[in-house]
Order: structure tokens, then C-alpha cells, then sequence
């Protein structure tokens, strides 16, 4: 028997008892003529003591032990004299009779400690060792818990979880596939799915009407803090239902997922709005609702007075920010630096105060007089003591400029609080989106998501009109996930296909045996998919879901730890019949 007890159990009603402890050392600490040892282990950690007036021996074994040493520890539970009231097993310790290293450790390239000395490219090599800092320990029981209650939820709303293929067909669903070759099949590739879209399709047509699915995911896209190549989604399908149907059933589930994990409840229903109103008051389809500062557009105010950035720019737009006229120069520059670095991309910034004695002060006085300034303050519902924060051009980018601007303004006016959670749904998104590259529509989600049936007509007349039948989730600027009603008649997914650039020869060869399957009989049926990483980072108040994965990729998408990806042998790629040139191109 290695263990008795965890050392996250033990408390004063153990003392007297003659117990065996197996971890981890955390730490060491020699004092004269006593050692005390910290041992960790998943659960906790206790206090081993060892005295070197009743066994010496045992007490200078005791004082080779080196941090992350695996030993087992026998000996009675006492009362300590000097209690750590921060952990639970902080009253007891162990009077250690026996002790035996079960592995010694080399010393650790960084300190296994929550404030640990070890940066990102470092833990990720050794992830092993930093997967036992309580951090990390946390997160991944976080992600149990909340893998366990979406399930337990589900359950109840009699959903069956069906796994679907992970070796599939290379379809365009927006992003690139993982393709993997077949050496039964030479010439040809499976694809790794970035969704099990249609496949939830096929099983409403198969008549299981409501399924889930936590799943992998593959996408082979550039990475950032909230994607990885290999992702985790709840995947959820109910047929003989729509838009109000899942809405409602998976609000339902995220309020179960605040109840049980973080003991929050919510009353009434979760605010929805729609997409162009998102953009218009949050410059982001995201938009984070935890503070105000909404944008607000001067365009028709600020054109006529000679001042080009204004003059030529099809929008202008701002934020207030509220009793924040006191402002330095220096940190006003500071923020203009800010919406100009590459990420935002903004050319330049002008501000505006209204100052405590009624006047207006901007970094453009010279074209515009005070009147004018006063429009844009009423425009702005802005007050004496307030900031206006003022960007100009191309109306998107710039309404997505002035989010980012807004989100850091709430970060430094300490406005985002991480015990703080606004849900919210998006709605009524476009269908389509045009590239004026390409010069053609893609889909806004995917090629298989409704539009609105009082928009169906659009299609044939004014496709960028038309609204789908989609929806997201959004938490704190998060977006958590999103769905649609889909598609369910043969005819509307071809001309669906077609708007999308598809011939009918190419339709057939990627989608053919979905279309086939809707002619047998496809009810209406809608559904949504969670980034079920994203919504553990949300609520573990990580920045990043790479915290919140066991073994996760670093922005190159490379795995540190094990060297991955890697080439492989001659004698494999043979076995697949594919060459790698000299620069490392398939062919």
C-alpha cells in the first residue's frame, strides 16, 4: 500500500492516527534541530516532521530530499503548534518514522509554484511538470466539473451523445483542413473535421432529434489566445425545432453551468441584439456588456471645416469616457499609440474634453469652434469632466478600432471585473459577406445555415440583404459559440451553393450525399456549437485557452514537449507514395 490518505484530507480529527502518505516535496525547511517537509500531491498538501533529538537518522535521510523528490512518508497525526489556517490540513502534521524515496527528482527548470519563475515557451516544454502547479490543477478539474454538468444537463433534456467520424471528407467550411493520406487508397486523403456539421445534419435526417457531442475539432488556421489547431466543442442538433427552440434550451444550459460552477443565477432571460446594432454600439459582434462607453457616430457633424481626416472619411466615430477630462497629455499619446499599433490599425486619434467651467478643449480647435465641439459632446451624451476618444475612417475597420479602444479604456479604468458575467445573444447576422478580391459571396457561418424565410425571396435579388437564421453566445466580450437554423430543403441548399460560387458538378462531388439524403424525408432542425475551451477559460478568468488544456500548441502550432510536428522516415513516405522536395513541399 503506497498511501492511506491523500494529503489533502487529514484534519484534527485524525490525530493519534498511524497514517501513510505518498507525493511530491514541495518545499524544505531546515530549523535547527527539526526538518519540516511540505507534501504535495493532486489532493493537498501536508506537513511531514522530522526531529532530530528522537531519530536522527531518519532526519538527515530527511534533509536530501530535494524539491519534486517522490517519497512515501508513514508516521501519527498531531496537532500542529503553529497552524497554516490557509489549507485545509493546515492543523495537523505528520511525525514521519519511516520514510522512502519512491523516485528522486532532478531540479526542476522552473519553480512549481502558482507565481512561478518559468515563462510560456518553457512550461509548454515541460508541461508535465507544470501541470502539477495548483493553476493548472484547477483548470483541468474546472474543465471536469464542467464537462460533467453539461452532460448531466442534456441528460435531461433527453439528448443522446453520438460520436461521429473523425477521418472524413475535405469539405470548404471556412477554414483549412488537416488532411491525413491513405495508404490503402494511394493519391488520396481523409480530412480531420472542423465540425461534425454535416454529419448532425444526417443524424436529424436518421431521426435521432436531439444529440450532443463533446468533440475534437482540427483547423488548420493561424493560432491566437483563443484557438488552438485541436479544439474541444459542445455540438449540439434539435430537429423539429428552430431559432426559439435552441435559444431557449441552451440558455437554459449556460444558466445551469453559472448555477453549479459558479453559484450565480440569472433572472429572466439573457439581452439579445442584433448584429448592425452590435457593430453600431460595440464596433464588434462580440461586444462586451459589463460596462458602458458605446460607440457613437459624427459623421454628418464633423464634414465641411477643412479638416481632411474628417473630411474624406465615410465614418467617425467615438467613445466617452466618462469623468475622465483630467487626462494627461501623456496618456492621451499613450492611447493614440495604442490604436495605431498594427493589430489595430488606426491612423491616428483626436480627442475632445469638456472641461468643469463649460469649455470644450480638442486636438483639433484650429477647424472646429466651440459650437461645433458642443454638438459633438450633446451627440455623445457626453458631461462636463468627460473625454471623447474620436477615430475616422473605412466604417468597419474603424467601428473595430473604436472596440478595441473601448475595451482598453475599460481595462484601464478598471471597469472589467473578473467576478463579473454579462451574457448575451447576437442575432439576425448577414448570410452572406462579399470579398472584393475574390468577387464573390462566402458564407458568414457556413454553407448550410437558413436564412430568415421572410428573406428567402432576397436571394434572388439582393443576397447582401439577406439576414440569417444564426445566432452566437457572447460572454464578456468572449464569443462562447454559435449555431443556425439549417438548411433542410434540397433546392434552397443548391441555390445556397450556387450564391456561394459552387457549380452544380462541384456541389454534387463535395455535398452530393447530403443532398441526396434530403430528399428522404429531412425535418426542420437547427442547432449550436460551443467552444467548450473558451467558455472553461471564461469562467477559470484565463486570458487564454491554452491554460485551460492539458497539452495544448504554441502560436506556431508546434507541441514543445514532445517535438511536434515532426518529419517522417523515408521508408513512411514511400508507404504513402508522397515526396518532400528539398524546401519541405509535399508533392
Amino acid at each position: 500500500m503506497y498511501r492511506t490518505h491523500t494529503c489533502g484530507e487529514l484534519n484534527l480529527r485524525d490525530t493519534g492516527k498511524e497514517v501513510i502518505l505518498s507525493g511530491w516535496v514541495q518545499r524544505s525547511r531546515d530549523l535547527g534541530g527539526m526538518t519540516f517537509i511540505d507534501l504535495r500531491d493532486r489532493y493537498g498538501i501536508t506537513q511531514l516532521v522530522f526531529n532530530m533529538e528522537t531519530d536522527a537518522p531518519l532526519c538527515k535521510e530527511a534533509r536530501k530530499l530535494g524539491r519534486e523528490f517522490v517519497i512515501q512518508a508513514s508516521g501519527k497525526v498531531r496537532e500542529r503548534s503553529n497552524k497554516n489556517l490557509k489549507i485545509p490540513t493546515g492543523g495537523i502534521e505528520i511525525e514521519v518514522n519511516t520514510l522512502n524515496v519512491l523516485n528522486p527528482s532532478k531540479v526542476p527548470p522552473f519553480t512549481i509554484e502558482d507565481d512561478t519563475d518559468g515563462g510560456d515557451e518553457l512550461r509548454m516544454k515541460y508541461r508535465y511538470l507544470d501541470l502539477r502547479r495548483n493553476v493548472m490543477k484547477n483548470s483541468l478539474e474546472l474543465r471536469h466539473r464542467m464537462a460533467g454538468e453539461i452532460r448531466k444537463y442534456l441528460d435531461q433534456q433527453e439528448f443522446i451523445e453520438i460520436e461521429t467520424p473523425v477521418m472524413i471528407k475535405s469539405t470548404p467550411e471556412g477554414a483549412r483542413d488537416f488532411v491525413v493520406p491513405s495508404r490503402m487508397n494511394p493519391g488520396q486523403f481523409y480530412a480531420l473535421p472542423q465540425s461534425p456539421q454535416i454529419f448532425k445534419q444526417l443524424l436529424m435526417i436518421s431521426g435521432y432529434d436531439r444529440y450532443y457531442q463533446i468533440v475534437k475539432c482540427f483547423r488548420d488556421e493561424d493560432l491566437r489566445a483563443d484557438r488552438q489547431p485541436e479544439f474541444t466543442q459542445v455540438d449540439c442538433e434539435m430537429a423539429f425545432a428552430g431559432q426559439e427552440d435552441v435559444l431557449n434550451t441552451f440558455e437554459g444550459l449556460a444558466k445551469h453551468l453559472f448555477q453549479k460552477i459558479k453559484n450565480i443565477s440569472f433572472n429572466g432571460p439573457f439581452p439579445r441584439i442584433a448584429f448592425k446594432d452590435a457593430m453600431d454600439r460595440y464596433g464588434t459582434d462580440k461586444p462586451d456588456i459589463r460596462f458602458g462607453m458605446e460607440l457613437f457616430e459624427l459623421t454628418e457633424l464633423t464634414g465641411g471645416h477643412n479638416f481632411p481626416v474628417f473630411d474624406d472619411a465615410e465614418y467617425v466615430g467615438g467613445i466617452n469616457a466618462e469623468n475622465c477630462a483630467g487626462f494627461s497629455r501623456k496618456q492621451i499619446d499613450n492611447l493614440t499609440e495604442y490604436v495605431k499599433r498594427p493589430q489595430i490599425g488606426a491612423s491616428g486619434m483626436v480627442w475632445m474634453k469638456w472641461n468643469e467651467d463649460g469649455s470644450f478643449r480638442s486636438s483639433v480647435d484650429k477647424f472646429y469652434d466651440q459650437a461645433a465641439l458642443k454638438k459633438w459632446a450633446e451627440k455623445a451624451g457626453a458631461r462636463k469632466g468627460d473625454l471623447l476618444l474620436i477615430l475616422a475612417g473605412k466604417r468597419v475597420h474603424t467601428q473595430e478600432a473604436l472596440s478595441e479602444l473601448r475595451l482598453e479604456m475599460g481595462r484601464r479604468l478598471e471597469l472589467l471585473r473578473d467576478d463579473e458575467f454579462a451574457p448575451l445573444w447576437v442575432i439576425d447576422f448577414p448570410l452572406l459577406e462579399w470579398d472584393d478580391e475574390t468577387t464573390r459571396f462566402y458564407a458568414m457561418h457556413h454553407p448550410f445555415t437558413s436564412p430568415r424565410p421572410e428573406d428567402i425571396p432576397l436571394l434572388e435579388t439582393d443576397p447582401a440583404k439577406v439576414c440569417a437564421n444564426a445566432y452566437d453566445l457572447v460572454i464578456n466580450g468572449v464569443e462562447i459559440g454559435g449555431g443556425s437554423a439549417r438548411i433542410h430543403d434540397g433546392e434552397l441548399q443548391k441555390k445556397m451553393f450556387g450564391l456561394l460560387g459552387f457549380t452544380d458538378e462541384q456541389a454534387k462531388e463535395q455535398f452530393g450525399f447530403l443532398i441526396e439524403a434530403f430528399t428522404y424525408g429531412a425535418p426542420p432542425h437547427a442547432g449550436v456549437a460551443f467552444g467548450f475551451d473558451r467558455w472553461v477559460a471564461v469562467f477559470a478568468g484565463s486570458e487564454s485557452i491554452r491554460d485551460v488544456i492539458a497539452f495544448p500548441k504554441n502560436n506556431a502550432g508546434r507541441d514543445l514537449m514532445i517535438d511536434s510536428p515532426s518529419e517522417l522516415s523515408d521508408q513512411q513516405l514511400g508507404e504513402l507514395g508522397i515526396m518532400v522536395d528539398e524546401q519541405g513541399t509535399e508533392q
